[in-house]
This record gives structure tokens, C-alpha cells and sequence, in this order.
């Protein structure tokens, strides 16, 4: 574990033209106004642009952005929900608006780890993990999280409460996404360089065979039975689905141009897919597969950049990180109609979401 420097820096006001200097302990509210949102739970982004994490209060249809000492491109909230972890290189200086930060290639990224209630900067938990760490999840019992470190080609496993990397697992080139089976057994991670999905035994903490899905995978999502995995295909404008009794690709659904993230629903019935495009020719939709006939049944705009995805555990919302937008869409997942685009901070990448108590 290693500590950082944190600083006092600038927040936006993000409902209002008009910046000011504001010190991290104290970030700044901004107001959801659309009386058709849902109203429990929080949603959470990583702002990789911003250096920052936005909260969105359902409850109250407040933001609230606060700077990190990261870039964050990834945050996921504990089964428990009393904390959010965040992966991310450490903050770089230069932030130029529309253009991704650049970082030491040779520089080890951070886990943080949150309290939720507080979100207050002296209550972070700072872990040293991998170089170029891109996402992060945690297990059932919030013992182990799980760190995709991209330029190592390896995930590290961290213990929470020991606050400290125990071990380590060989995958393909560039780990990515990556997701815990339902039943905790094991653990699919999208190699994006070499076009292939690791299965890791979660037990053994090793690789145990690598799937060949197709061009540029970024990040799966499992089913809730645990039966099929979705991988999205970044390069190839589809999404691989995988059977994860045979551990091979069944199929491959067209989608939208550059997906990046997918997440099904509680019911297994739909899976949610953000197109991304790119900065220069973006997309602004999400693809609904239906589970059953592997098709899309359903496309969806939203804003520019769609990337990442998290759906609500009853699975009435769905939540859409627009990273050229700066925005998170709300979506009804019985309509499949935006509800509502909230702004965030900049460069919103991933997304999670904490049920009201």
C-alpha cells in the first residue's frame, strides 16, 4: 500500500455555466429535475476525464461530484453496500477537455476503496495494484476484489480488509472487463489485444482456459443462472455469446458500432449493450438482446459515448454512462424509453449502482 497526495482542486458545477475553486472535502450539489426518475438507490461514475466521481441520489435527484487522486476509469459498490472501490492511474496534469490523460506507461495504478456514506478523501483506502488498472469487482462476500491490470496482462487479487494485493493471475493481452460467475466459481475476463475471454478458477486463483470470442473484447456479462456469457466485441460492432458449460462461443449478435459494456437484467430476460463509437464518429445507443433468441429487439438512443451499463436490482432502470456527453441516461427497461440525462462529471466511463437501505 502506498500513499498518495491529495490536494485541494476544482470542482464544477455542472448545472450552471459559471466554475469555481472548491476544496475536495466539500463537493458541490447539482440537481436532477425530471420528477419521472426513479426515486431510491444511488448511481455512481467513474469520470476519467474529470479525475473525479459523481453520485447521482436518486432519492433526492441530487449530484454530487467530488475529485479523486485517479483518473477513474472503473467503480464498483459492494455487496453490503458500505463501500465503493475505484481503479484508475494515478491523476495526470494535463486536462485538456476531449482528450484522454496521459500517464508514466511504467507508473502503478490505485484501488481506493470508499466509505459510500461519506465519499470524504481522509477515509480512502489506497492500494498499489497493476499498471494501467481497468476495472474492478468484488465477491459475494466482500473478501476478495478482483483488479484487471492492462499492461501487465494479470489481475491482481486484493484483500479488502487486509488492504493489501495477496496474489495474482495470468490472463491474455490487456485484461479488461471482468465479471464474477453467480456462483462465485469462477471468473470471465475480456482480453482485448488478443481477441479472447480468460476463465479464471476463482478457488484455485488461476487461469484455467482461454475462449476465442472475437475482435477486441471488452468487457462480459453473465447471465443470472450463470448459463451464458456476453462479451462485447468492440472491433467487430457485435456481441459474443458464450455457453459456459462448453466454454465456447455460440454465437455473435450485431449490434451497435464499438460496444463497450453489457449487463442483463434480474430476470435474464434482456441483456443491455452501450455503443460507443468513437470520439471522432460517436454512437449514442444501446442495444436490448433478447437472452432467448439472441437478437436485438430493441435500440435505444441515448447520449453521445454510450459506455458503460448497470441496471437496477429490481430491473426497472437502467443506467447509461455517456462519456462524450458527460451525462447518464435513465432508461425504462419495461418501455425502453430515456427518462431522463443527468450531467455528471467529465468522462463518465463506468457506472454501478447502491439500492437505498
Amino acid at each position: 500500500m502506498k500513499a498518495l497526495l491529495y490536494a485541494a482542486v476544482t470542482v464544477i458545477v455542472l448545472s450552471s455555466p459559471m466554475a469555481f475553486a472548491e476544496d475536495a472535502h466539500h463537493p458541490q450539489d447539482t440537481a436532477a429535475k425530471d420528477a419521472t426518475v426513479p426515486r431510491a438507490g444511488f448511481v455512481y461514475t467513474a469520470d476519467e476525464l474529470g479525475n473525479s466521481i459523481s453520485v447521482i441520489d436518486l432519492g433526492t435527484g441530487k449530484v454530487k461530484t467530488t475529485v479523486t487522486p485517479i483518473s477513474p476509469h472503473n467503480v464498483q459498490v459492494s455487496h453490503d453496500g458500505r463501500l465503493l472501490l475505484a481503479v484508475g492511474p494515478i491523476a495526470a496534469t494535463d486536462h485538456s477537455k476531449g482528450h484522454a490523460h496521459r500517464h508514466n506507461e511504467e507508473e502503478r495504478g490505485r484501488l481506493l476503496i470508499y466509505n459510500v456514506e461519506t465519499m470524504a478523501i481522509e477515509d480512502i483506502v489506497d492500494i498499489e495494484v497493476g499498471r494501467h488498472p481497468a476495472h474492478v469487482v468484488i465477491d459475494r462476500q466482500d473478501k476478495l476484489a478482483y483488479v484487471t491490470n492492462a499492461e501487465d496482462n494479470h489481475v491482481h487479487i486484493v484483500d479488502v480488509a487486509q488492504r493489501q494485493v495477496v496474489g495474482e493471475i495470468e490472463t491474455g493481452a490487456y485484461p479488461h472487463g471482468l465479471r464474477i460467475s453467480p456462483d462465485g466459481q469462477e471468473i470471465y475476463v475480456a482480453n482485448v489485444n488478443d481477441d479472447t475471454v480468460s476463465v479464471i478458477d476463482a478457488a484455485e486463483a488461476k487461469e484455467v482456459t482461454r475462449i476465442p470470442v472475437g475482435k477486441a473484447p471488452v468487457q462480459v456479462g453473465f447471465t443470472p443462472d450463470g448459463h451464458r456469457v456476453y462479451v462485447s466485441l468492440r472491433d467487430e460492432n457485435g456481441v459474443a455469446v458464450i455457453d459456459t458449460a462448453e466454454r465456447k462461443k455460440i454465437t455473435t449478435v450485431p449490434v451497435g458500432r464499438n460496444p463497450i459494456q453489457v449487463f442483463a437484467t434480474p430476470d435474464g430476460r434482456y441483456v443491455y449493450v452501450a455503443n460507443e463509437g468513437t470520439r471522432q464518429n460517436p454512437d449514442n445507443t444501446v442495444s436490448v438482446i433478447d437472452t432467448a433468441t439472441n437478437s436485438v429487439v430493441a435500440t435505444i438512443e441515448t447520449g453521445q459515448g454510450a459506455h458503460g451499463v448497470v441496471i437496477s436490482a429490481d430491473g426497472s432502470y437502467a443506467f447509461i454512462a455517456n462519456t462524450y456527453e458527460d451525462t447518464v441516461s435513465i432508461i425504462d427497461t419495461a418501455t425502453h424509453e430515456v427518462l431522463q440525462n443527468i450531467k455528471v462529471g467529465r468522462g463518465p466511463n463506468g457506472i454501478t449502482f447502491r439500492g437505498a437501505k
